[in-house]
C-alpha cells in the first residue's frame, strides 16, 4: 500500500479573495503530472529510470586465455604428479652415481696400494678408472682403461721423473669390489719421462747442467771438482735406444778447462790428452823463464822438433831465444804438446808453467770411460714377469729425455 504524498503548505499564503473563482480541482491534478508525484509513484520514460537509477557494477569473472573463451583440459593437467616422478628419479639417479663415484674412488686407492707394494714403491701411484658407470664394470669382470702414474721410479744410476702408461680392456679375477685377486692385461702404452731437473741433481751434484740439443742429443755444461781444483767442463751425449728395454748413451765431445792454462781432453788419440792453450802458448813464447823450462827438458825439445844446436844457442843467448820462440811455428808446436807425458818424470816444468803436478796425476786417472760414467744417462727398465714390455722409440725434449713404450700380455696378482 502507497503512502499519500505529503504536500507541504505554502509558507507565503495569499489572502483569500472571495471574489476569485474557486479553484477547479481537475487543473490541479493536471499541474501536478510532472512533478513529484510521478517519481513518487515510479512511473515515467525509461531513459528516465535509466538517468536516475545508478548504474550496476559488473560481477567479476576469471579471465579466460583460451581459444573460443572455452575451458579445455590441457596437455599438462598432470604436472604436478610427473614432477614428482621426475625429482624421485632424479634423486635416485643421483643417489646410484654417488654410490658409483664412492665405489671408483674406493678400487682405484685399493689399486694404488697394490701396485705400490708390488712395485716396491716408495709413494703409491696415481691411479685413475675409465669407463662409467663403474660398478656394471666390475659386475662384467672388465675394466675399459686404466691410467697409472708412477713418479720417481729408480732406474740404475738416474730417477725417472714419471712413468705413465694406460692399460686397455683389463680382465679382472675378482668377486666383488672387496675380492679383486688380480688383473690381466692384454694391451698397455705409455712413456717415460728423464728430466733435466732430476739429471742435474743426481749426475752433476747441482754443478753440471743438462739440456736438449736436438732430437737425441744432449748437453752438459757445469763444474769438475778435481783435485781441489774446479775444471770447467763441457761433453755431449747422443741418446740412443738400447735393445728393446734400456736407454743408452754416447758421450763424446768430452773437454776439462783448466782455467786459460790448458785443456784436457781423455783419450789415446794425438788431439787427447792435456794441451796448452793458445794463450799459454803465446806467454810461453814471450816469457823467457817459461820457455826456457820447457827447452830444458830433451823430451819436449824431440816433440819440438827443434835442433839441438839451436836449443843449446836458445838457452845461452836470450836474443836467440826470443828468435827461436818468437816464430809460429814454435807456438804451434808447444800446442801440440801432451803435458801429461811430462808430469811424471818433469814435475818442475809444470810448476814453472803454473800447473799443479797433483792435479796432472789425477787426470791421468781421470780415463774417458770413467768420465762416460759419471755422465752417462742410460738406463733399463725391469723385465715384467708375465708378457712383454719394451720400448719404441726415445725423443730429446725440452724439459728432458721422454722414451714411449708399449706392453702386453701382462699380469698382476694371482691372474
Amino acid at each position: 500500500m502507497r503512502t499519500p504524498h505529503r504536500i507541504d503548505p505554502d509558507p507565503h499564503p495569499r489572502p483569500y479573495d472571495r471574489s476569485a473563482a474557486p479553484p477547479d480541482p481537475y487543473e490541479e491534478l493536471g499541474a501536478l503530472d510532472d512533478g513529484p508525484l510521478d517519481a513518487f509513484l515510479g512511473e515515467g520514460t525509461a531513459e528516465q529510470r535509466a538517468e536516475q537509477e545508478p548504474e550496476r557494477e559488473p560481477e567479476w569473472t576469471p579471465p579466460v586465455h583460451r581459444r573460443g573463451g572455452r575451458r579445455r583440459r590441457g596437455r599438462f593437467a598432470g604436472l604436478p604428479l610427473a614432477a614428482k616422478a621426475v625429482v624421485s628419479l632424479v634423486v635416485l639417479a643421483a643417489f646410484v652415481t654417488l654410490a658409483d663415484r664412492w665405489a671408483l674412488l674406493y678400487a682405484e686407492h685399493k689399486a694404488a696400494d697394490t701396485l705400490k707394494d708390488q712395485l716396491d714403491l716408495a709413494a703409491a701411484p696415481e691411479v685413475e678408472i675409465g669407463g662409467f658407470p663403474f660398478l656394471t664394470q666390475l659386475a662384467d669382470k672388465r675394466l675399459d682403461s686404466v691410467r697409472v702414474t708412477v713418479p720417481d721410479v729408480s732406474a740404475d744410476r738416474v730417477s725417472l721423473a714419471k712413468v705413465s702408461a694406460t692399460a686397455h680392456d683389463i680382465r679382472l679375477d675378482a668377486d666383488g669390489l672387496t675380492s679383486v685377486r688380480g688383473a690381466h692385461v692384454p694391451r698397455l702404452d705409455g712413456d717415460v719421462l728423464l728430466s733435466f731437473a732430476d739429471l742435474n741433481r743426481e749426475l752433476g751434484a747441482s754443478q753440471v747442467m743438462f739440456t736438449g740439443d736436438g732430437r737425441d742429443r744432449v748437453k752438459a755444461r757445469g763444474i769438475l771438482p778435481v783435485a781441489g781444483h774446479d775444471l770447467r767442463l763441457r761433453a755431449e751425449a747422443t741418446i740412443r735406444r738400447q735393445g728393446e728395454r734400456g736407454i743408452g748413451t754416447q758421450i763424446g765431445g768430452i773437454r776439462l778447462d783448466i782455467g786459460d792454462l790448458a785443456t784436457y781432453r781423455p783419450g789415446t788419440r794425438a788431439s787427447d790428452g792435456l794441451h796448452l792453450t793458445p794463450k799459454a802458448s803465446a806467454d810461453v813464447a814471450r816469457e823467457t823463464r817459461k820457455a826456457k823450462a820447457l827447452l830444458s827438458v830433451p823430451a819436449v825439445v824431440q816433440r819440438l822438433g827443434v835442433p839441438e844446436a839451436a836449443v843449446r844457442e836458445a838457452l845461452s843467448d836470450d836474443g836467440k831465444l826470443a828468435e827461436l820462440t818468437g816464430s809460429p811455428r814454435f807456438a804451434r808446436q808447444a800446442q801440440t804438446l801432451n803435458l801429461i807425458d811430462l808430469a811424471l818424470d818433469n814435475p818442475e816444468v809444470l810448476r814453472g808453467l803454473g800447473l799443479d803436478p797433483d792435479l796432472l796425476n789425477a787426470l791421468s786417472q781421470l780415463t774417458r770411460p770413467a768420465l762416460a760414467d759419471r755422465l752417462s744417462l742410460a738406463f733399463q727398465l725391469p723385465e715384467p714377469k708375465t708378457g712383454d714390455m719394451r720400448l719404441q722409440y726415445v725423443r730429446v725434449e725440452k724439459d728432458g729425455i721422454r722414451v714411449r713404450l708399449t706392453g702386453s700380455g701382462l699380469a698382476l696378482g694371482s691372474s
